[in-house]
Parts: structure tokens; C-alpha cells; sequence
């Protein structure tokens, strides 16, 4: 029995220092599978202007972008210090850029100005690469920042003000994006060893920021709203009432809307006794459609809600996978971003060094945070909001970013599975210098992979 558990291990072994952690490859391609389908299953209003297949070319196309993406990083060490450099501060300045960009000229899309359009008819939504750039920037921060297994003072200080920096610049797009960049920080501020103390000063930080931020924009909001009044301006189809406002240059205000939303979501009763308005369709088609696919689903395909629910594609997909495949179906995809992050938890805790444990672990994090941001928005749990199911709703910058984290964890995973040679001590002798700090969550410390 030993011996088949020794062969079993071997096998293991020799497949993570050849192609990365298969249990990652293996959610990564059933999530692509998913994604195939539902977001074929969910495209009819696609359907109706661009004809039958084209949406699902064009979805397929990023999805093998994407791989190319998994197949490049996959096969590169993590710690090249080429690859570093592309990862850290050249990604970390592009996104700010595009983030300025997007507030000064971006294209407004669903009521929330954050795109930027390329040749083509594409667009590219920084939001996205923001959430990348976070994970890279806080690993090499906090890898630098190590004493004594803990994280400095100076480090944390650096840390939050990156997170504040760019959850500031992705404010006007979607608080969502801004939360969702707080809690992967807080993650990798974990798995980087700090202690509980400076993780609840951060806490506290984040509040206070936020909470100055929110009320310097009621005041702004206030004045704005009283001079439209003044002039009596009001948006097509909305109100002033509604606080969503429009400037000079028809730049919307998006404060208001959240403001809105968090007040009706705390506030409300079940959407059964709500007639249907054009405010709340989402809402409700996205629990028509759950309630409808009921334990088992209607089947693949056979979706009602999808030609009525708006953005079914995308925002609201997992709706429609829990009216084709039902409860189980439903759970079925919540195991997997789970697993995801359960896999890389065990990986990290792996690694000798802080970096590798880092990147893993804050590429996961943003995968399954978003999954189930994504998630909890649908089921009604959270506020309305845009955010995409990685990997599975369509939108291109969204596919390329998490297919460019799984590569980065696949990357991770067979470069230390062939550290632990010793003809090929790679984590240790490769890292750049400053970036070689011990892992103070490793689980394993022999020159061992199990």
C-alpha cells in the first residue's frame, strides 16, 4: 500500500517540475470548458446583432490569447529577473497611466466611465490590469520588507498607500473594484508573515481613508446636485433625485449609484413583492433565473432568462449557470474557485521564499475574491455592481489578466517543485538581491517536494 502511495507521490513530482501543479491546469481547462458554454448558452441578445457564431469566435479568441498567455508564463521561472521587471514596475506604471487615462477620457460603459478604446472595436478596462498590478507590486514590497518574519513597519506603510493609490483612481469606476483590491491585500499581508497588530492598523486605515473619501464626495456631490437643480438639469430617463449627475464634458457621477444601491440592498424586502422597473430588471431576472433552474437546471442551453436578462454574458452569468445546471451546478463552480485557492494556500506554504508564496498566493486570491464577489452579487448577498466571473464571463482584458494569474501560479508551482533539486537550487541563487527573505508560513523545510 506504501509502495503505491510512494508511486503515486513520484508520479505527482515528476508532472509539477514539468508542466506546474496539475490540479491547477486541471480547474484552469474546466473553467475554459464552462466557459465555452454558458457564455454560448447566454449570448441570444449577442446573438441577435452580430449573428450566431460570431460572438463566440470572438469570445474563443481571447480565451486562446489567454492560453498563450498560460503557456508563455507556465514555461518561464517566475524568478527571471526579465520576467520580475515586466511584472513589477513595468506593469505597476502602465496601469496607472491607463487608470488616469480612464478618468480623464475613458469611454463610459454601462453608466461607469472605465474603458479605453483600441483599433478594432476592442476596449481595454485598466480595472482589470489593476487588480494584476496590485499582486505584483505588494509581493515585491512585502518580500523586500522582511525582518525577523514579520513585515516593517515601513513596508505596511508602503503596502496600504499602493492599495489606497490605486483604490482612489478605480473609485470612479465601481466601488466594488476598490474593495476587491482590500481584501487581496489583506490576504497576501497574511501570508507575508505580519502580524495581527499592523493588520488591524491597515484596517483601520483603509476605514478612515475611505470614509474621508465618501465624505468629501457628499459634500461635492451636494453642490453639484443644487447647481443642476439651479439650472434644471436632469439626465434622460433619470432624476436628480436619483444623485446620479452629469458635468460639462457628460462624464457620470457614479457616487450616488452606489450610495443608492447599498441603501436599497440594506433596506429592501424580497424582490417578490417589488413590481418590475428598468432599475431593478437585473435584480430580478438574475432571481428569476435561479429560482427557475430550482436543484437539477433546465439543461444546457434551454435557459429562459438569458434573452431578457441584461448583460447575461457577462455580469450575471452565473445566473444563468444556475438556471441551465442548478443547485449543483451552482456549487459545482464555487468548489472550484475554492480549490483554486486552497491549492495555491498549500503551494505557498511550500516555498522557501516569501516572493514565490506571495505571487501564488495574491494570484489566487484575486481569481477567487472576484468569483465570488461576482457570485454574492447575483445571489443578491452584495450590492449591485459590475464584476465579471473570471475566466468564464466574457470581456477580453478580464480573460487575459486571470489567464495571465494562472500562469504566474503554474510558474510558481514548477519552479519550486525543480528548486528543490539539488542541482538546481533556482529559488534560492536566482532572485534578485533584497528578495530573497524566508517564507514565514513554510510548511516544509527539508529539501523536499511532497
Amino acid at each position: 500500500m506504501s509502495e503505491v502511495k510512494h508511486d503515486k507521490v513520484n508520479k505527482y513530482e515528476e508532472v509539477t517540475k514539468k508542466y506546474g501543479d496539475p490540479w491547477i491546469w486541471g480547474i484552469y481547462f474546466t473553467l475554459i470548458i464552462i466557459s465555452i458554454i454558458e457564455s454560448y448558452s447566454a449570448s441570444s441578445r449577442e446573438v441577435a446583432k452580430a449573428g450566431v457564431y460570431m460572438p463566440i469566435i470572438k469570445h474563443c479568441v481571447f480565451l486562446a490569447v489567454g492560453f498563450a498567455c498560460v503557456f508563455f508564463l507556465y514555461r518561464s521561472n517566475y524568478n527571471s529577473k526579465n520576467l520580475l521587471a515586466l511584472m513589477i514596475p513595468g506593469l505597476g506604471v502602465f496601469t496607472i497611466i491607463c487608470l488616469v487615462y480612464v478618468m480623464l477620457f475613458g469611454e463610459v460603459i454601462n453608466g461607469a466611465q472605465r474603458a479605453i478604446s483600441l483599433p478594432g472595436g476592442f476596449t481595454l478596462q485598466p480595472a482589470e490590469l489593476a487588480k494584476l498590478s496590485i499582486v505584483t507590486l505588494l509581493a515585491y514590497i512585502l518580500a523586500r520588507s522582511q525582518k525577523n518574519k514579520d513585515v516593517t513597519t515601513g513596508g505596511i506603510i508602503m503596502a496600504a498607500f499602493i492599495v489606497a493609490v490605486f483604490g482612489g483612481l478605480l473609485l470612479q469606476s465601481g466601488l466594488t473594484n476598490t474593495l476587491l483590491l482590500m481584501c487581496i491585500s489583506m490576504s497576501m499581508l497574511l501570508i507575508g508573515g505580519t502580524r495581527w497588530k499592523k493588520i488591524i492598523c491597515v484596517m483601520v486605515l483603509y476605514g478612515i481613508v475611505f470614509g474621508c473619501f465618501m465624505l468629501i464626495k457628499k459634500n461635492n456631490d451636494s453642490k453639484e446636485a443644487n447647481l443642476l437643480a439651479a439650472e434644471n438639469v436632469v439626465m434622460e430617463g433619470d432624476t436628480i433625485a436619483d444623485n446620479m449627475v452629469v458635468d460639462s464634458k457628460n462624464k457620470v457621477d457614479r457616487s450616488g449609484t452606489w450610495k443608492n444601491r447599498v441603501k436599497e440592498w440594506w433596506n429592501s424586502d424580497s424582490l417578490v413583492y417589488r413590481p418590475l422597473t428598468d432599475k431593478n430588471q437585473q435584480e430580478m431576472f438574475s432571481r428569476m433565473a435561479q429560482a427557475h433552474g430550482g436543484i437539477t437546471g433546465v439543461g444546457i442551453g434551454n435557459s429562459r432568462e438569458c434573452s431578457r436578462l441584461p448583460l447575461a454574458f457577462s455580469d450575471y452569468i452565473y445566473s444563468i449557470i444556475v438556471e441551465e445546471t442548478g443547485l449543483i451546478g451552482g456549487v459545482f463552480v464555487i468548489i472550484l474557485y475554492l480549490w483554486l485557492l486552497a491549492r495555491a494556500a498549500m503551494i505557498a506554504r511550500r516555498c522557501r521564499r516569501v516572493l514565490p508564496a506571495l505571487l501564488i498566493i495574491g494570484m489566487a486570491s484575486m481569481i477567487a475574491y472576484q468569483a465570488l464577489f461576482h457570485m454574492a452579487i447575483n445571489a443578491g448577498v452584495f450590492p449591485v455592481s459590475g464584476q465579471p466571473l473570471p475566466l468564464v464571463s466574457k470581456g477580453g482584458t478580464s480573460i487575459i489578466v486571470t489567464s495571465i494569474a494562472f500562469g504566474i501560479m503554474l510558474s510558481v508551482s514548477r519552479t519550486i517543485a525543480n528548486g528543490t533539486n539539488k542541482s538546481n537550487k533556482s529559488e534560492e541563487n536566482q532572485l534578485p538581491e533584497g528578495l530573497g527573505a524566508e517564507n514565514p508560513t513554510q510548511l516544509i523545510r527539508k529539501n523536499e517536494w511532497k
